[in-house]
């Protein structure tokens, strides 16, 4: 397996797509995303529409396979529909080589650089389910099939029992990230002092009342950015790496464009407190 790829600025999340997957996934390479986000998780995601839209900008030179960073993950079996990616009989740590094997089908690849948790088995803790399909991950990990481990949909109290099991811990977290709920300060709080890179989703749908604040679009148009460009480069200066989904072009270039942007810390304080 080639040396870590570092972290992306950006990820560009394939959830939603349909058959729209393939063509979208290779336009945001075209647009400059070195980022992908997947799941194997059929109910959501058509991870073998990225893997046409990879193979696609493969063969037109738009980019290579050790110049992006390809991010899937395992799902349990509540959180799919009836098209399984392995033997809902199988143990856990089956079905989590199972369901890997399947992605790297899927993606045209012998290896992932990021291979999360889609979420833990039970929203009231770390439970021993977990504590098995992570082992099972780790153990991918070794083998060489992904570089590096996450969880995602996690809260504090996830990761604070997580770590008290003593055993490793991810390289990233992912979460939905509200602002009206202090954009997961806490959990950034938690990764930022292991150093531990969060990311952060939905930060456009899961916050127009931000977005649609008064302030905040005097606050862009004096920036001569759209309100996207701005939530992006606020998620940067929190340490988050930010993903988007959009289906546009002109947004895809839009949203690559924040990153040019860097924002005064008083601007940063104050579009906090616009969501208190």
């Amino acid at each position: 397996m080639p040396a870590t790829l570092p972290s992306p600025a950006f990820l560009y999340g394939t959830a939603w797509k349909e058959e729209r997957t393939a063509s979208l996934t290779e336009l945001a390479l075209r647009n400059g995303f070195r980022g992908i986000d997947t799941a194997n998780q059929r109910r959501h995601y058509f991870e073998a529409g990225v893997g046409e839209g990879l193979a696609a900008a493969y063969r037109a030179g738009i980019a290579t396979r050790s110049e992006v960073f390809l991010q899937t993950k395992y799902t349990y079996q509540r959180g799919q529909d009836l098209r399984l990616p392995y033997d809902p009989t199988a143990s856990l740590a089956v079905q989590v080589a199972q369901s890997l094997a399947s992605s790297l089908e899927h993606l045209g690849t012998d290896y992932v650089d990021s291979f999360v948790l889609h979420g833990p088995e039970s929203g009231y803790g770390w439970n021993e389910a977990d504590a098995e399909v992570w082992e099972a991950m780790r153990q991918q990990r070794d083998a060489g099939y992904t570089r590096l481990l996450g969880v995602s949909n996690v809260s504090l109290k996830h990761l604070e029992e997580m770590e008290a099991s003593h055993t490793e811990m991810p390289s990233f977290v992912q979460n939905r990230c509200f602002a009206r709920f202090g954009w997961d300060r806490d959990v950034r709080a938690f990764c930022k002092e292991r150093s531990i890179t969060y990311q952060g989703f939905s930060l456009l749908t899961a916050n127009q009342e931000v977005l649609q604040h008064p302030p905040f679009i005097d606050l862009a148009a004096k920036l001569n950015a759209t309100a996207a460009q701005v939530v992006f480069a606020f998620a940067r200066a929190l340490g988050m790496l930010p993903l988007t989904g959009t289906s546009s072009a002109e947004h895809m270039s839009q949203d690559l464009g924040s990153l040019q942007i860097t924002l005064p810390a008083e601007v940063v304080r104050a579009i906090e407190s616009m969501a208190q």
